[in-house]
């Protein structure tokens, strides 16, 4: 049960963050997700983008704590340390 409800909360997290990253896209760019994507991967701003994106992990995080599903909440903060590396990578 532990093990599932973290891989849960690892997709939540990653869920979360590539919505983010949909949104911040969407909403203060001109472009579509993918022509938005393509631009920012061109200009090197890739790890920004997921940065931003995984804002949203906050509000899953805290709404899983209230929730009292803190397995989960362990699941959306190993998600957010993995684009963390993901983000030093790129």
């Amino acid at each position: 049960m532990k093990v599932t409800d973290m891989l849960i909360g690892l997709i939540i997290g990653l869920a979360a963050a590539l919505t983010g990253c949909f949104l911040f896209i969407v909403i203060f760019t001109d472009y579509g997700f993918t022509e938005g994507f393509e631009i920012m991967k061109r200009e090197g701003q890739t790890g920004k983008l997921i940065t931003l994106g995984a804002i949203l992990n906050l509000i899953a995080f805290f709404a899983l704590l209230k929730a009292k599903k803190e397995i989960m909440a362990r699941g959306v903060l190993l998600a957010t340390i993995i684009l963390a590396i993901a983000t030093i990578l790129l």
